[in-house]
């Protein structure tokens, strides 16, 4: 479903003129709306009315920031400088400076600054609230009024970006077209704009990210699935960004929803490190299938890294057939003595961090290991804490052995609507247990 934004009308800026910091001819709370193609190339004239150079770029400072214009480099004959946005004192068609170019520092470099045209115009961007991957055709600037220690300012920062073919067509004709031809032209093509807060940067460039410090805070609130499906839409460099600043947790549950194919070239791009932190964030099992798509050599590497706990879990999986219910299984599920009581269960199920579905079902087991029962969760919610959840097991105990074939797994979650099924081994001993989602991605693997 399409999402819905605020509509966000373009104002032609041909004969107005906005006064910035010494005085405002527009009145207080208005908004002014321009593009970032119509100030790009934009003349600079220094205070005695000389035209001093060109707009460059258009910059962010995100470090103090996200949204705030700080400055424009202007190309001049000595070379680019930076005019800060404090020293304009008009925009119209063109830019008008309170300072002369002497007093503008050289741009040396843009360390630590975001530019516009560099760094936004033709990238793509993740739209959060549409779950989905985007091009910026051009980029929406705001000029509003504010008053700080008591004066009027003009501040000048991102409203939107422009996603829609009006950007496009402005940027295109821009300089073919006569100007009031050409803003005809786009107040006939409907604005398709997405609102600054909406968007979460892709920067594929380590370093540059750490010092913008801009790394998808608006991603990592999404749904893993959502998260997912925009990943599958990245180019393979865009992918590894977005893992390499994703809180593990997160990056892993991810990893787990993208095709295997993805998940494969994801992991082999990262460094094992990085690799190892999310690879064992995963459920067992789904770690497993993933490692044994990889080499031996980088599954080594990864292994290696990973604690030694979460990497023992990971080793005895992979040596299952796949096709198997062990080769499916995970070995995380919630197991109590078979004279535990509920409040042992609710106690256990605290310290429980296990997906979601294996909570769904406790099992009990002898002192041997022996699968004894199976407790729904329903169950407990029921019954008084000090209850003996041997009373409270589900009849028939369904359950299944290590060498189970995929068809007869689900076909006993399609006979009695599982949402587990506990694996035993020779001995009867529980070795772990099949989620519905391992059957779901059983069936989807077989489409």
């Amino acid at each position: 479903m399409t999402p819905s934004y605020p509509a966000h009308f373009f104002l032609p800026t041909p004969h107005i003129s906005f006064l910035l910091p010494a005085k405002l001819r527009y009145p207080l709370g208005r908004m002014t709306s321009l593009p970032l193609s119509e100030l790009l190339g934009a003349t600079v004239y220094d205070p005695s009315g000389a035209a001093s150079g060109r707009v460059r770029e258009v910059t962010l400072a995100p470090q103090e920031d996200r949204d705030r214009i700080a400055s424009f480099i202007v190309k001049t004959k000595s070379g680019n400088r930076v005019l800060p946005f404090s020293a304009v004192s008009t925009i119209d068609a063109n830019i008008h400076a309170s300072t002369s170019p002497a007093d503008w520092p050289a741009a040396n470099g843009a360390e630590g600054l975001f530019l516009l045209e560099r760094d936004l115009l033709d990238q793509q961007v993740i739209d959060i609230n549409g779950r989905k991957v985007v091009r910026v055709n051009d980029v929406e600037l705001q000029i509003d009024a504010r008053t700080e220690a008591g004066l009027p300012r003009a501040v000048l920062h991102i409203q939107s970006v422009d996603i829609g073919v009006r950007g496009a067509v402005r940027r295109l004709l821009r300089g073919l077209a006569p100007r009031a031809a050409l803003h005809l032209l786009l107040q006939r093509i409907p604005p398709r704009t997405i609102p600054w807060s909406f968007v979460d940067l892709i920067e594929t460039d380590p370093a540059r990210r750490i010092k913008l410090k801009i790394s998808h805070e608006g991603l990592a609130t999404l749904h893993p699935a959502d998260i997912a499906d925009i990943v599958e839409d990245l180019a393979p460099d865009e992918r590894e960004a977005v893992f390499r600043t994703l809180d593990e947790e997160v990056a892993a549950e991810t990893l787990e929803e993208v095709a295997p194919n993805i998940q494969k070239s994801i992991v082999e791009s990262l460094d094992s490190e990085r690799a190892a932190d999310i690879v064992q964030e995963m459920d067992p099992d789904a770690a497993a299938d993933l490692l044994a798509d990889l080499s031996q050599d980088r599954t080594e590497q990864i292994l290696v890294e990973m604690t030694p706990a979460a990497s023992q879990e990971v080793v005895e999986l992979l040596e299952h057939r796949e096709e198997t219910a062990a080769g499916r299984m995970t070995t995380e599920f919630l197991a109590l003595p078979v004279a535990a009581t509920v409040e042992n269960a609710i106690g256990v199920m605290r310290e429980f961090e296990g997906g979601i579905e294996s909570v769904s079902t406790i099992y009990l087991v002898d002192s041997h290991g022996t699968l004894a029962g199976a407790v729904p969760l329903i169950k407990l919610v029921l019954a008084q804490p000090g209850t003996p959840l041997l009373s409270l097991t589900q009849e028939p105990l369904v359950l299944t052995h290590k060498e189970t074939g995929d068809n007869e797994v689900a076909e006993l979650f399609d006979k009695y609507n599982l949402v587990t099924l506990p694996v035993i081994d020779e001995h009867n001993k529980l070795v772990g247990v099949v989620t519905s989602d391992d059957v779901i991605t059983m069936l989807r693997s077989k489409l």
